[in-house]
């Protein structure tokens, strides 16, 4: 059983939620500020974070770059409608999905559904791939690592989930929208989502992300590892 938590000082909000998630087969665990949250993920084993940004004591933002400090956990952030700072700061601090509010119910919880189907299916789906390598860089498939120059880089689910797409197919050409059915699970996701965690990618195993050896753009069309 899948274990989530919440985190939003909405506490009507959050008990709806809780309603609904364990209606459908999720263990629910409640935070009503960062600390709090934070104090949950040091005790529990967290499958996924549904994460606010407005939050006492400490903000999303905040709590968001600890847990990816500290946890691999996927964080769903929710953020007010239609203000896109706030979505692409989440996607760059390492949110893996967001979700604007007001928001309907149904539509979160494909949005958990989803990035917990991606982060699992890495090892289900490419567990006979093994070990790919590439001169400095090596992907380890069934630890869900990467190592450049003998030091492992800190990818998050999303981050290794896209880099091993492009990765099993050098030379192929993926446009945005197939990159965000394949690795997001969703078109609906905003497109520059992508360009957000290719660039993330590269500032961790690139030499010079300004100069990429290995995750290459075409203009116009996509993104693809270089053969």
């Amino acid at each position: 059983m899948p274990h989530v938590l919440i985190v939003d000082d909405e506490r009507l909000l959050v008990k709806g939620l809780k309603r609904s998630l364990e209606e459908n087969g999720f263990a629910v665990t409640a935070a009503f500020d960062g600390e709090e949250a934070l104090s949950v993920l040091q005790q529990r084993e967290i499958d996924l974070v549904v994460l606010d940004i407005m939050l006492p004591k400490i903000d999303g933002f905040e709590v968001c770059r600890r847990i990816r400090k500290g946890w691999n956990t996927p964080v769903i952030m929710l953020t007010a409608r239609g203000d896109d700072i706030d979505k692409i700061v989440g996607l760059e601090i390492g949110a893996d999905d967001y979700l604007a509010k007001p928001f309907n119910t149904r539509e979160l919880l494909a949005r958990i559904k989803a990035v917990l189907r991606r982060t699992a299916s890495v090892n289900r789906e490419y567990k006979t791939d093994g070990i790919l390598r590439f001169d400095a860089l090596t992907i380890d498939v069934p630890r869900q690592s990467v190592v450049v120059d003998g030091k492992e880089a800190a990818l998050t689910a999303t981050e290794f989930n896209l880099l091993l797409t492009l990765a099993r197919r050098p030379g192929q050409v993926f446009t945005r929208d197939v990159l965000l059915e394949q690795v997001w699970g969703s078109p609906y996701t905003d497109p520059r989502a992508v360009d957000v965690y290719i660039r993330r990618i590269r500032e961790k195993i690139e030499p010079d992300a300004a100069h990429p050896r290995w995750i290459m753009t075409k203009r116009g069309v996509g993104y693809f590892f270089r053969e």
